[in-house]
């Protein structure tokens, strides 16, 4: 057989001889821009004509601190074909963990949003590897750079920049072409490094019919950030494949979201349960149809409640996957096998709000202190995972040994998987509550919880207790209006049916908002501090936080 190299530079040069005429529609800042793949493909050369003017080299490090646009689309493409290395930075984070991060990548070069400059420029003096700024906007550089320096303007550079491909180094297909980091649960994030190889592969399986079936014919939105596992991967495959892309930009509203999809027609979105929360609540409030084939649910679980309103009321597929930033992500995918297809509704719902079953490619393992763990639907254990696009380790990090051992990423995650190879997952393991020498998932309460119509958003932390070491305690945001009327009472009685007496919270406190990490999923760290915090200062009467 021949060794075709499995490099990003092979999937833009398919891409741009079979698609030039598809979309690429961008929300930005100044409103919407839209154009083909073939202006996408000339300035995507153009840009790395430009990394290599800057002294850019193979291995190098280019860093973005980006929203969802054209431009950030350019330079997912732009910097592995020159042999450098992308890191996304995810904008969301502390400003001393930015600074670890560029700093920890060496980033060369940083490509800038002008709306996110000010975050940069005062970390400037903190940022000793990074030789030049580019400042992605429509204004001047003078404009919009601020005290960065040296900085330049990225359409002015563009101008200067050929049209053609320039000379490009040699790809191998195992060398590095992207770098994401993921919080870690205590001390600095932690850098995940993606081969040419592995995301060709990722892409590869996000076109199969088992999974998200992408193509040509797709209309595909990533709400899910690039900054975030490279939005899933999902722009790399888009572009591939040769589908309509719509990028949400910055700072989009469920309300912007929904506009975008009918505007656009919409087939294909991604994001996480926080974000389908919110569209499901434009939806309600003033119902139209969509285009949408499939929500493309991932990051935390997403509740029962939730897929059954999609599809019941608005006729909207709902699929559930699962991956992580170390697993470029996509793993596992929830797709009801033809069997399922028949069942009872309540049965076929139950099904897909697991997390599903693992992707083509990819090995899964469940073991706990024993060994492994049988594979009946009922036994927990952490899941282990390995394939062709799953990392062997942490970028220059120690903690590496921690979670790959043998050959496997052991992902933190308590789960169990049934006789049909669906996985449930129960609960990360820092998250599962010990009550008495038994477990409660948190997950299960939260999905009950946000099964009742009244409740919007809900999260369940484990507390201290003298007695049973740990008790569950819930946090509840009601909806708006009437028919969030519900007390707490209400919700235990709602409770009762579903659980033991033992799983059920010992107390439901009605917050405003459930606090969120930079990526959306519910930031329970800060639940358990507030918490504390009340324990020390509140009163018996638990007012609304």
């Amino acid at each position: 057989m021949m060794n075709g190299a499995l490099t990003l530079r092979a999937m833009f040069e398919y891409s741009q001889g079979l698609f030039p005429n598809k979309d690429i529609v961008s929300r930005t800042s100044h409103g919407v821009f839209r154009y083909h793949y073939a202006e996408f493909g000339q300035r995507t050369r153009q840009l790395a004509d430009v990394l290599l003017s800057l002294g850019v080299k193979p291995g190098d490090r280019v860093g973005t601190f980006a929203w969802n646009d054209y431009r950030h689309l350019e330079a997912y493409f732009a910097v592995p074909m020159v042999g450098a290395v992308l890191h996304t930075v995810n904008i969301r984070l502390s400003a001393e963990h930015i600074a670890y991060i560029i700093n920890h990548a060496e980033d060369k070069v940083l490509l800038v949003d002008s709306t996110l400059v000010p975050v940069i420029e005062s970390l400037r003096e903190r940022l000793p590897s990074v030789k030049a700024y580019v400042i992605l906007d429509d204004e001047s550089r003078e404009a919009s750079a601020g005290h960065l320096a040296p900085a330049y303007d990225y359409e002015e550079l563009l101008k200067e920049a050929s049209g053609a491909l320039p000379a490009l180094p040699d790809l191998n297909e195992n060398q590095a072409m992207g770098l994401c980091y993921t919080s870690a649960t205590t001390g600095n994030p932690k850098g995940v490094v993606y081969s040419h190889r592995g995301i060709y592969l990722h892409s590869m399986a996000m076109g199969l019919a088992n999974t998200l079936g992408l193509s040509e014919n797709d209309t595909a939105m990533p709400i899910v950030p690039m900054f975030h596992a490279n939005a899933w991967g999902l722009p790399f495959a888009a572009v591939w494949f040769g589908a309509n892309i719509v990028l949400p930009g910055p700072s989009p509203s469920p309300a912007d979201l929904v506009e975008l999809m009918i505007a656009e027609r919409v087939t294909l979105a991604a994001g996480v349960p926080t974000i389908w929360m919110g569209v499901l609540k434009e939806l309600v409030a003033q119902p139209r149809s969509t285009d949408l084939r499939m929500v493309l649910c991932g990051g935390s679980a997403a509740p029962l409640s939730l897929i059954r309103t999609y599809e019941e009321r608005f006729g909207i597929p709902f699929a559930h996957a699962y991956g992580m930033t170390e697993t470029s992500p996509l793993v596992v995918f929830s797709r009801l096998k033809r069997s399922q297809q028949s069942l009872p509704a309540e049965e076929r719902y139950r099904i897909q709000a697991s997390q599903g079953y693992a992707v083509p490619g990819i090995e899964v393992r469940l073991v706990d202190d024993q060994g492994d763990v049988p594979q009946d639907g009922q036994h927990m254990g952490e899941l282990l995972l390995r394939g062709p696009w799953v990392a062997d380790s942490y970028y220059r990090d120690d903690r590496s040994s921690d979670a790959f051992k043998d050959g496997w990423l052991h992902t933190g995650d308590v789960a169990t998987i049934d006789a049909e190879g669906f996985i449930r997952l129960v609960d990360r393991t820092k998250d599962l509550i010990k009550s008495g020498g038994e477990w409660i998932s948190s997950v299960d309460l939260e999905n009950a919880l946000m099964a009742h119509p009244a409740i919007f958003e809900a999260a369940v932390v484990g507390v201290p207790h003298p007695r049973w070491d740990e008790r569950p305690l819930a946090f509840a945001v009601r909806h708006e209006g009437d028919a969030g009327d519900v007390t707490k009472e209400q919700l235990m009685d709602f409770l009762r049916p579903h659980f033991a007496k033992w799983w059920l919270p010992d107390d439901i406190i009605f917050v405003k908002e459930v606090p969120k990490t930079s990526v959306g999923k519910f930031l329970k760290r800060a639940l358990r501090e507030e918490y504390q915090e009340y324990l020390r200062n509140g009163t018996p009467d638990r007012p609304e936080l």
